[in-house]
């Protein structure tokens, strides 16, 4: 083969080229979602008594982890043995409904890693070499902190605030019985904005690679970012102490790792800006 073949640089693609190349990168992420939409819709079972509703028994992983922990410091306050609710189904297509929406959440969350890489190979493309390099391992760390993110959701900030606002009577003669529609949503809500949340030091690693965002800035707001932080808390969790506290340590932790990554950006920055100037 011609070797000035090998070495010609590909050609620049039209406008229309780039809506094409993005309309197929879409089509395969969606197509992705939509796969394992149908494979939670199909496995219901499974979602539901497994995954779904499994926070609302007793028998849950961190229930019982909770209680191995009361044993062991002799506090049998942690150990929880009755959830002080019921689930009720009041609408005539509740159930169907909430089969629909749970798949779908479980399509995007499964297929968010394959999807984010569909994106991803469109969009680094057009990277200056430099950013290219310095954005390898981006998608793994988006979907890592994706994955601990719902985790985190599901197995500390949604059980925390099933028992706490299951436990919760302002009298004794009312009885907890929820609709399906709102322990889900709850439960999707709680999980997939922890996800999400935990993208902060991604977010923050591209601010300070494109000179919008310093450890200095980040520093100085620290106290805003804490009220910030606790605002967001209170909209995205329901409305107890609880749930907004377990949902905002852990994002003020990640703000203080966020800080250390902008650090190290912003010193490897000025150790190639002096090194460039030597030269």
């Amino acid at each position: 083969m011609d070797q000035n073949y090998l070495d010609e640089e590909p050609k620049e693609m039209s406008f229309v080229d780039h809506l094409e190349e993005l309309r197929w990168h879409i089509l395969r992420a969606v197509a992705s979602i939509f796969v394992f939409t149908v494979i939670a819709f199909v496995a219901k079972s499974f979602v539901f008594h497994d995954i779904i509703l499994a926070p609302a028994r007793t028998d849950f992983l961190s229930y019982r982890a909770m209680c191995k922990l009361g044993e062991m410091i002799g506090s049998e306050a942690l150990c929880i043995t009755e959830l002080g609710f019921t689930i009720q189904s009041r609408q005539m297509s509740g159930q169907f409904s909430m089969h629909m929406l749970v798949s779908v959440v479980i399509g995007l969350a499964c297929a968010f890693p394959y999807a984010f890489w569909e994106i991803w190979r469109f969009v680094s493309p057009g990277l200056y070499p430099q950013e290219r390099n310095s954005s390898k391992g981006a998608v793994f760390y988006v979907s890592l902190l994706f994955v601990l993110g719902l985790l985190f959701g599901y197995y500390v900030v949604s059980p925390m605030s099933i028992n706490f606002l299951a436990g919760y009577q302002v009298d004794p003669s009312i009885v907890n019985e929820f609709d399906l529609t709102s322990y889900v949503s709850t439960l999707t809500t709680l999980c997939l904005s922890c996800a999400f949340m935990f993208q902060m030091p991604v977010i923050v690693y591209f601010f300070t690679k494109a000179g919008l965002l310093t450890p200095e800035v980040m520093k100085l707001y620290r106290r805003h970012a804490l009220i910030v932080i606790l605002v967001v808390g209170a909209i995205i969790t329901p409305p107890d102490v609880i749930s907004q506290l377990l949902i905002s340590i852990p994002l003020m932790l990640l703000y203080e790792a966020s800080i250390i990554v902008s650090g190290n950006i912003r010193k490897k920055d000025l150790k190639k800006l002096n090194q460039n100037n030597t030269i």
